[in-house]
This record gives structure tokens, sequence and C-alpha cells, in this order.
């Protein structure tokens, strides 16, 4: 297990000045946040995986720019628009090969109150994705998010349940927080297909801020994690107006390496 960084706490500085501004503090571990369409042009990859590489740096996960419009491209009744975002999203695969990361991550549907698709026809879907990245050697995670279909722990315990050892879950603790989840609760529903985690902090009063500047129990996360041997990375993802200065980050830091 090591601590990382989204390269998304420094938005909106774009990619490569927030990936050298944060090897520059000495981190060693990415989720890179792509944010438009020219990040995924294979000469720019390749320039950025070039920098990681000079640090001695790895790239673990990939976070799609196109992850707040899933639901319209992948999850809606339109079977066709459907099958034309699987084609879409081969880039982020093929981003994640250049990059030598290991997972995409998925939002999903948003707004799936109103929609007509069922429960097992969103796993159905989210099935025919995770085979596509697993033909690439990239694992689809589904992460918990906020008005999203993913923000209970039974929605996630279903999809486990359903899925079985054909998918995988990204545990974000300020989404739990900000759908008003128990966050432990999500976790745990996740189980043994937890691969990924974006770690933060929260008090009453704020959902998402830098890890230790809240009430968090990471004691308790800890011992849950490693109930069911969680075997990934800890990578923090904060906004960039949860912290003043880069020197909080680095202390932040320093508050998840002693979990691992």
């Amino acid at each position: 297990m090591q601590v990382g960084i989204s390269t998304a706490c420094l938005y909106p500085m774009e990619l490569e000045q927030s990936l050298s501004t944060l090897l520059s503090m000495d981190f060693r571990l990415f989720e890179v946040f792509l944010n438009t369409f020219s990040e995924l042009s294979p000469v720019y990859l390749k320039e950025l995986k070039k920098h990681a590489d000079a640090y001695g740096a790895r790239i673990k996960s990939v976070h799609p720019f196109t992850s707040g419009y899933e639901g319209f491209l992948l999850f809606s009744e339109y079977e066709r628009r459907f099958r034309d975002s699987l084609e879409f999203y081969k880039q982020y695969f093929e981003a994640a090969n250049l990059l030598g990361a290991e997972i995409v991550v998925l939002h999903g549907q948003r707004d799936y109150q109103y929609s007509k698709l069922t429960k097992e026809a969103y796993f159905e879907r989210y099935a025919a994705l995770y085979a596509l990245g697993k033909s690439y050697g990239v694992t689809l995670a589904q992460e918990n998010v906020n008005q999203f279909r993913s923000e209970t722990p039974a929605f996630i315990s279903q999809m486990r349940s359903y899925l079985k050892d054909t998918c995988a879950f990204v545990c974000d603790i300020k989404q739990a927080v900000r759908a008003g989840q128990d966050p432990y609760a999500v976790c745990a529903a996740m189980g043994e297909r937890l691969i990924h985690i974006h770690i933060n902090d929260n008090t009453p009063q704020s959902d998402c801020l830098l890890p230790g500047s809240g009430t968090m129990d990471y004691d308790r996360f800890r011992r849950l994690i490693a109930d069911f041997g969680y075997q990934g990375d800890l990578i923090i993802e904060v906004y960039r107006s949860n912290f003043k200065n880069l020197q909080e980050v680095c202390m932040a830091r320093s508050v998840v390496e002693r979990l691992i």
C-alpha cells in the first residue's frame, strides 16, 4: 500500500503543470484526471509518462473527463449511443496503457431516479465496459458518487452480488458523506472488490477536507479495509478550495502515511 494523490487536487491548473508541481513535492504515485479531448492524444500522454518516469513515479489510475455525462453516454435507454460510447471509451483504456495505469474510474448514471433503465440493465452495461477494459489489461472501477446510482451501500451491495468477480470499486469518503451515507458502510459494501481509495476528511460543517483536518476515524477505516485484505493504495483527492497552500498537502500526506 502506498500514498498517492490525484492531479485533480490542483484543478484548474493544467494537467502537466499539476503533475510537475506534485512531483516537485515528492509525490510518486498518481491518479491522473484527464480534463479534455486533447489530453487523450498519444503524443501528449507519452510526454506525461516520460515526465513521471524521470522521477521514478507511477501513475495508478485514470479519471475520465466525461464522468459527468456517463448517464447520457452509457446508461441511457438509447442502445446505439451505448454501443458508440463503448468505442469512445476505448480511448481511456488506451490512455491508461500509455500511462502504465491499472484502473479507469467510472461515475456511472446521474439523476437515476428518473431513468427507466433497470438495475440489472445497469449491471450488464457495466459488465460490458468492464470486459472491454480487461481486454486492454485495465480494470474499470465503479466509484460511489453523490447523486449517482452508486451513491448508496445498498446499490453497491446489489452490484457486487450480481456481478461477483467481474466488478471492482473505488471508495471515495467525501462522496459518501456528501450523499448523506456512512462512508464505513459504503466501504464495507464494496468488500473484497474494493481496489482503489480516494482518501479525504470531513467535519459536520464540511464534507471535504484534507486528511487530518477533520473528524474521520482513520483507525476504524484502516481496520475495516484490513478485514477484507485491501491491497490497493490511498490516493489523496480533495478540491483546490480545500487548502490554502501546498505545505498543507504535504502535512496531509504525513497523516495518510501513518495508516500504512
